[in-house]
């Protein structure tokens, strides 16, 4: 816990693609053995979080036992998870794994929920497409994310999704981001409260002005994708992985001074 009763300090962990063990992993990576780095890592951080966020991709392929071996790797972990889903979890699966976790609705619809009793408010986002790489908020979701923003116009908000609503550069991922950018910015746009927003799936670190705050994705537990400007990169290929290190981030809000992030290589 920070020392200053109104700072906040929010790791993020994201992109896990944990398999279950005996079973093969995503392309070749030990993404068991690097999380359990991070894990490591964040446990041992001075001060520790306030709280953790999991931006989706938590599992390979979205298998029971697949989150089962996840949970195991998170267990300990002692500041309060919030895990979303990503393009290669499954809502059903993922809600059922998460038994104990009482932030999750469990009305079979979108895994849509908000943090609140922090300095920050958390308003996490729901933004997969069954069996589909990209992501959405089609006008459903953005209606709940209005009502939402409409209930703290003047709190400090943080919105959390997998899917980055930007492009980055990198044509392959461009074409998985969230579709619905445009809609989502003009929505953005109208909430002065809203601090960041915090994103997965890229397996980068990356950031942008957006809609006047600031976006950012974090980088992979698992892997960190090669940086590929030129859109000859084909995912799929080991090719597209880099030498870099697994990581995560850390985010530290400040009164006065705003969210500092900080990438954390392990």
């Amino acid at each position: 816990m920070i020392g200053h009763c109104a700072a906040m300090l929010i790791a993020q962990i994201s992109d896990m693609h944990i398999n279950a063990p005996g079973t093969p992993s995503m392309s070749g990576i030990d993404a068991i053995g690097n999380l359990e780095r991070c894990v490591a890592a964040i446990s041992a951080l001075d001060p520790a979080p306030d709280l953790i966020l999991a931006t989706g991709d938590l599992t390979k392929d979205g298998t029971a036992g697949e989150y089962a071996a996840l949970l195991e790797l998170l267990a300990p972990l002692a500041p309060p998870l919030y895990a979303i889903p990503g393009n290669h979890d499954l809502r059903e699966a993922m809600a059922e794994a998460f038994t104990d976790a009482a932030y999750l609705p469990r009305d079979g619809g979108f895994l849509h929920y908000v943090i609140d009793g922090h300095p920050l408010r958390l308003i996490a986002l729901d933004t997969v497409v069954a069996m589909a790489p990209h992501g959405m908020l089609d006008a459903g979701r953005l209606d709940w994310l209005a009502a939402r923003l409409g209930e703290a116009p003047e709190q400090p908000t943080v919105l959390v999704m997998h899917h980055p609503p930007f492009r980055s550069g990198y044509a392959a991922m461009d074409a998985m981001r969230c579709m619905d950018g445009d809609a989502l910015g003009a929505l953005v746009a109208e909430h002065r409260q809203i601090e960041r927003i915090l994103c997965g799936h890229l397996h980068r670190a990356a950031h942008i002005r957006f809609a006047g705050t600031t976006a950012t994705t974090a980088p992979s537990t698992a892997a960190q994708l090669r940086l590929d400007l030129s859109g000859t990169a084909v995912l799929g290929e080991r090719a597209i992985w880099s030498n870099d290190p697994p990581a995560y981030m850390l985010h530290l809000w400040q009164p006065g001074e705003g969210l500092v992030s900080h990438v954390m290589q392990v």
